[in-house]
């Protein structure tokens, strides 16, 4: 092929990978622009990198400033959690910038207890966290009734219920004790399923503060049906509510939808989904005189801990005070597409440029697959690694992410360099072969690990393909390359061992490890569906079994993100298993030198 050609056709790869960024990230239309572009209410917390209020690393009074100042064009009101740490300037930095608050006490484990029965150090810290709950009533009583003109509503714990860590009668005194020492409404923040288990709660509080976040829910809805389900559920307590105690106001406390992390049944976090879900949320409330919270303010590193990456990312604003989505206008899902897209294209144009001479004398269908290889290579590794350094919230997470990085770019570069040997018909190189085989294997272990600890409790955990899309995309690319010469399936074109190059073949082995990835994506379908059917909520709305087990595994095999490890599980267990049909003496050659040696 002339030269000329090749940089035409190379010119085509970068146009169409450019074209295939723009389809993905086109701006769309997610809903009607918020009134004025400000919300009611957003719940406020301004832990940044590296800070987190488990390990008491706080924000200083300057930061706190600085993210209320942000918040003053996006919100009428914030709500707080904790009345202590570094929240007590809070109020004063409220009027300052115009905002109103709905301040609330953070409450955690109280419960009776033996001091006979526990350690010295499980006494100590029950009895630290009765003093911080003290703490916290005060300072909350305290705050209220300095700054009447911007403490507005205020909140006696949350969630303290949900997590199982105090009575409803305990929760009842803190109650009554602020209510008998401030003016404001008191309320307790739960999800809206607890307000109708403990009806005693209700009675005490000045007005009920639910949460409904349909991501979290039992049955997690289609975003377009969270939005239905929002207001079917807020009707459902208005009516027992108004039943129980007629006149009550409500306050949706929590309502919102993550941009990142792993999808549940058919909740699918996303940019766009996440501002579809607020703006939607805000027609509905506006339609039904909804008073509303919508949580949050700034993306979360420290949660990431609790609830994994898809728990960091409920912000309208990043951890580093960019705005993930715009309150008004289109919305696009990857802002930064572009540069992404230039990084990869140099990339694959190094690619390119060190292998110029071998390719410039390849046929057209030859090099045209090569070329997509190379660019697909380069924009997964691009893409990932973007991804990856997204969700590392501390040391340990991007010392992980900087380690899968390494292994697929090197992963990356021996695929190529086997493509081309592939593709000019050259008998394989035996220590290329091994170190691909051995990266590859590395990654097996990964992905047979988080296939596992998914499979056991993955609430809280994202599907890896990240981690293996470049090993896939890899075998899928070899197997292509195999064709363009067999023209025919088969097993022996399949084997892995003939893919990467590697002559001291294994297939027993390889075998053993096809099954126990077939065997891990088969635990992940039943671990996914035990974890609907044990589901408290789950139950009560499906108490037939046979019922209630359909849904769960029709919510379990259409999940997308699910159904693609799947995918990428089988994709890397079928070379290893077809490696049974092929003799470990035919490793290392060719289809050609195969085809001499059996005419010999």
């Amino acid at each position: 092929m002339k030269k000329s050609s090749l940089i035409m056709l190379v010119a085509l790869a970068v146009v169409l990978n450019g074209l295939f960024g723009w389809l993905n990230n086109r701006p769309v239309d997610v809903g009607p622009d918020v009134p004025d572009g400000k919300l009611t209410s957003l719940s406020f917390a301004p832990y940044r990198y590296g800070q987190s209020p488990i390990e008491k690393i706080l924000p200083t009074p300057e930061q706190i400033e600085e993210d209320i100042s942000l918040l003053a064009d996006k919100t009428h009101s914030i709500r707080t959690y904790t009345s202590l740490e570094g929240f007590e300037v809070v109020p004063a930095l409220a009027r300052k910038y115009g905002l109103s608050m709905i301040q609330g006490a953070w409450l955690t484990y109280e419960q009776p207890f033996d001091p006979a029965q526990f350690s010295p150090e499980e006494v100590q810290k029950m009895n630290e966290a009765k003093e911080h709950n003290h703490l916290e009533i005060q300072e909350l009583i305290r705050s209220a009734n300095a700054n009447p003109d911007v403490v507005k509503r205020v909140m006696v714990g949350n969630e303290v219920l949900l997590r199982g860590e105090m009575a409803p009668e305990k929760l009842i005194e803190y109650i009554r004790e602020v209510k008998k020492a401030v003016k404001q409404p008191v309320s307790y923040a739960d999800v809206w399923s607890f307000y109708m288990k403990y009806p005693e709660i209700g009675k005490e509080v000045d007005f009920i503060t639910i949460h409904i976040l349909p991501y979290w829910e039992d049955e997690p809805l289609e975003v377009n049906d969270a939005i239905a389900h929002i207001e079917k559920t807020y009707k459902q307590v208005y009516d027992q509510v108004q039943a129980l105690y007629p006149g009550k106001p409500i306050l949706i406390g929590e309502s919102g939808w993550p941009s990142n992390g792993r999808q549940r049944g058919w909740a699918i976090p996303s940019v766009a989904n996440e501002a579809k879900f607020i703006r939607g949320l805000i027609q509905v409330s506006k339609k039904n005189g909804f008073d509303l919270n919508i949580v949050e303010a700034f993306n979360q590193p420290w949660k990431s801990a609790l609830e994994g990456v898809v728990g960091a990312n409920w912000g309208l604003l990043s951890a580093d005070r960019t705005p993930v989505f715009p309150l008004t206008g289109k919305v696009v899902e990857d802002p930064n597409w572009v540069n992404k897209l230039m990084v990869s294209t140099v990339i694959m144009l190094l690619a390119v440029a060190y292998y110029f001479k071998p390719l410039s004398q390849l046929p057209l269908p030859r090099l045209a697959l090569f070329l997509a290889f190379a660019q697909l290579l380069a924009s997964l590794l691009v893409m990932h690694a973007d991804e990856l350094w997204a969700a590392s919230f501390n040391p340990l997470q991007s010392a992980g992410t900087v380690a899968i990085v390494i292994i697929n770019t090197l992963l990356a570069v021996c695929l190529v360099q086997r493509a081309m040997a592939v593709l000019n018909n050259k008998s394989a190189n035996e220590k290329l072969g091994a170190w691909l085989q051995g990266v590859y294997l590395v990654l097996i272990a990964l992905a047979v690990y988080k296939t596992y600890t998914l499979a056991l409790d993955g609430r809280y955990i994202s599907f890896p393909y990240d981690m293996t899309s470049i090993a896939v995309t890899g075998m899928l690319g070899l197997i292509a390359m195999r064709y363009l010469d067999e023209r025919t399936l088969s097993a022996g074109m399949l084997d892995f061992d003939r893919l990467v190059g590697y002559s001291q073949a294994s297939p027993k082995r390889n075998r053993i490890i096809a099954y126990v990835l077939v065997v891990m994506g088969l635990a992940l379908i039943a671990g996914e569906t035990r974890a609907f059917l044990i589901s408290r909520d789950f139950i009560e709305a499906h108490p037939d079994l046979a019922e209630r087990f359909k849904l769960a595994f029709i919510y379990t095999v259409t999940n997308s993100q699910l159904l693609v490890w799947l995918a990428s599980l089988g994709a890397l267990a079928l070379p290893l298993w077809a490696g049974g049909y092929e003799s470990a003496e035919t490793a290392l050659l060719t289809p050609q030198s195969v085809e001499a040696a059996e005419q010999e």
